[in-house]
């Protein structure tokens, strides 16, 4: 079929890109000033109320630093404009920065999960000392702040859709875990049942490499290209004909690029318009398609004549 016109048409919506980076930015500076405070907290506590759970829990809750660093580093590189390299821009940097916190949160599962299956292989048990009251009070506060850290990071992620803060949510909520696990420990030794800490470890090593999965099988998915979900396809279908001009569309591809949308469509016209007047219907095509998708970065619109 004979194609009157072709336009490719490729506008960035710069605002939107600002309002991401500067709300990741917020999000993990907020984060990493906790992190920080929080990690303090746990390890004098550790230290003064004899608990080494709670001291190796702010060593992790400490690594929640790196994690959130990678992060803004991840999506800094991917909010830069596209250049003559990378035309279609660096999107996909975001999900790498998610792959890299999917696997620090793999390998701290398993360290978890290691230490914890050695103390009851070992079974040394006798030789840990009593933990003090202000580790168990250390360990509530931990889990407080680290889940609101969790749904604090996972609404913002949602709300600019981000793989690589939803990630670092996750790795809130690992840490969450890892609190619990220090409270039962703690509670379990006070109570003469210092067993209670290992086994509780081994099942926060279930959770933790659970979440590593989904992370890394998110990103995995966002790198490789596929198209969008039937019922998206469908409302730019719906969308594109309401156009009057509009006859009928012949093609209609999606795919997704890192956390954008990429539309090629090719619509009917009248084939009796000049092509200027198809190039117009072309640009109609792309403005409704842009303004009622956001998420959708790039718009290629070939009109065919109607038959």
């Amino acid at each position: 079929m004979e194609k009157t016109n072709t336009i490719t048409m490729g506008k960035y919506k710069y605002d939107e890109e600002t309002e991401f980076k500067r709300t990741a930015n917020k999000v993990s500076l907020t984060t990493i000033v906790g992190n920080v405070l929080l990690s303090l907290l746990k390890f004098m506590a550790g230290i003064i109320a004899h608990s080494s759970a709670m001291i190796s829990d702010a060593v992790h809750s400490a690594s929640d630093v790196f994690s959130t660093i990678v992060v803004i580093i991840g999506i800094k590189l991917a909010s830069k404009e596209p250049d003559k390299e990378h035309p279609y821009g660096h999107e996909r940097m975001e999900c790498v920065a998610a792959i890299v916190l999917s696997v620090v949160l793999f390998i701290t599962g398993l360290g978890i999960g290691a230490g914890a299956l050695k103390n009851i292989v070992n079974g040394n048990y006798n030789s840990l000392q009593v933990p003090g009251i202000l580790a168990l009070i250390a360990a509530i506060v931990s889990i407080l702040v680290k889940e609101g850290m969790y749904w604090y990071t996972r609404y913002y992620a949602r709300k600019i859709d981000s793989s690589a803060l939803m990630a670092d949510a996750w790795h809130h909520r690992s840490d969450a875990f890892s609190s619990i696990g220090a409270l039962i420990g703690i509670g379990g030794a006070r109570l003469g049942y210092p067993v209670m800490d290992s086994i509780a470890s081994l099942v926060i090593f279930v959770f933790i490499i659970k979440a590593a999965y989904d992370i890394f099988k998110e990103a995995i998915d966002k790198m490789v290209d596929h198209s969008c979900d039937e019922e998206t396809e469908r409302q730019i279908y719906e969308c594109v004909m309401k156009n009057e001009n509009v006859m009928g569309i012949d093609l209609l591809q999606t795919r997704i690029f890192g956390n954008k949308i990429y539309v090629d469509i090719e619509i009917q016209a009248d084939a009796s318009y000049t092509l200027k007047e198809a190039h117009d219907i072309a640009e109609e095509v792309h403005e409704d398609i842009e303004h009622n998708f956001p998420k959708v970065k790039h718009i290629m619109v070939h009109v065919n004549p109607a038959q």
